[in-house]
């Protein structure tokens, strides 16, 4: 869309000023262009005068191509849509088409800008952190060969010790703990111990110990 209107000749000039004149015996009236050049005409059905106050003005588009233009290729401003839509009264002017190029133009520059602003500033999604790196604790394995690789000679053999004792510690206890468990989940230590009446023996029998025995 060219922001400075439609090349128009002064042949051409005198004629729309000469169509938009509403002289009483025509029925068409040309309203206004685009800067595409495209006309916009108001024009009465056949059979309808200027003195039937209802009667609706029709509003059409005509394009310098003519039949020989495709409908898809003929592109109508936001300004005159309204208008042809009857949702707008008055037709839009040249200036006030140029001002809109205009704005839509800064529009895009200064989106252009905000893009370049964006662009510019470092993304997270580009390269991971190295402080989150350094937050993130080292594997088990890795980290003993790191530090075995970085202790003196003296230091290692000390380290080596201490391990081997507590890995010593550790398995005597497990040891200890599985004894213990043995033994409470014995199953004949409760068959070993007998009923209550086996450690039961007979006292030995003691003439006239008992009641009622005597000579008559």
């Amino acid at each position: 869309m060219s922001g400075t209107g439609p090349q128009i000749t002064p042949f051409l000039k005198a004629w729309y000023r000469w169509k938009t004149l509403r002289l009483p015996w025509r029925r068409q009236f040309l309203v206004g262009l685009d800067l595409q050049g495209n006309t916009y005409w108001e024009f009465r059905d056949r059979g309808t005068t200027s003195s039937s106050p209802l009667t609706k003005w029709r509003r059409i588009v005509r394009y310098p191509g003519g039949r020989s233009t495709h409908p898809s290729d003929v592109v109508v401003p936001p300004q005159w849509h309204q208008w042809l839509r009857h949702t707008r009264p008055d037709p839009p002017s040249l200036a006030e088409q140029q001002a809109d190029v205009i704005r839509q133009e800064r529009l895009k520059i200064l989106a252009a800008e905000a893009d370049a602003r964006w662009a510019a500033k470092p993304s997270y999604l580009d390269a991971p952190d190295s402080r989150t790196k350094a937050r993130q604790p080292p594997l088990v394995g890795g980290s003993m060969l790191e530090e075995a690789k970085e202790l003196p000679r003296d230091t290692k053999e000390e380290h080596e010790r201490e391990r081997e004792g507590t890995w010593e510690k550790m398995k005597k206890g497990q040891q200890e703990v599985e004894s213990k468990e043995a033994k409470e989940k014995d199953p004949w230590k409760k068959a070993r111990q007998g009923a209550p009446s086996d450690g039961w023996q007979p006292k030995a029998w003691t003439p006239g110990a008992g009641g009622g025995g005597g000579k008559r």
